[in-house]
């Protein structure tokens, strides 16, 4: 994975927060993962919303889960 240099403004009682947390030198690493996963779609979750919007697929999966749990699957 790439690395880019950025600089951003904190408020301070984060700073020190993030400083006793996590440390000095970890800061950047810790503030990456919070990030990404509201900026970065992952394979798994592209993958999800792949099968998710193919109509043939998921009615598959319903009819599978309607044969395997009988009347008591709920309607999708």
């Amino acid at each position: 994975m790439t690395t880019r240099k950025m600089t951003i403004s904190i408020d301070e009682e984060v700073y020190r927060g993030l400083l006793a947390v996590v440390g000095r030198r970890k800061m950047s690493r810790y503030i990456s993962n919070l990030v990404r996963p509201h900026v970065v779609e992952d394979g798994l979750e592209a993958g999800y919303r792949a099968m998710a919007a193919d109509r043939e697929y998921e009615q598959e999966a319903r009819d599978w889960i309607h044969a395997h749990m009988g009347e008591d699957a709920p309607n999708a």
